[in-house]
């Protein structure tokens, strides 16, 4: 049996990871805009908590109407029930989407690990 999956780079303007790597208790997606460009539609979730990770360039994303300014570099954590868009600026963004069940974290790192 494999106990694991690998998934090789792929260019794209979204790139989602869920069906890639038989995800089962997350989500996470690799999304580029343009220069000046936006996700184009405002968001929220029934459950799922987000992460995001900045990459390359500079944008804002619009969190409850507050513009958040995010630069390389950046973690920017969203709860389920807020409001959110994301913009890029003039040298685009690239960003990184974990989305997991919120409160679904039970133990982490070593109080995950099974020491061997």
């Amino acid at each position: 049996m494999i106990n694991y999956s690998i998934f090789r780079k792929e260019e794209g303007a979204r790139i989602e990871l869920h069906d890639k790597l038989s995800l089962t208790g997350s989500e996470i997606s690799i999304n580029t805009l343009p220069a000046n460009a936006s996700v184009p539609f405002i968001h929220a979730h029934k459950q799922n908590e987000e992460v995001y990770y900045i990459v390359e360039g500079n944008g804002k994303i619009v969190i409850d109407d507050e513009d958040v300014l995010v630069n390389a570099g950046d973690f920017v954590k969203i709860n389920p029930e807020a409001n959110r868009q994301i913009f890029a600026f003039e040298n685009g963004i690239k960003y990184i989407c974990i989305q997991t069940k919120k409160g679904s974290l039970e133990e982490f790192t070593a109080g995950d690990a099974i020491i061997k």
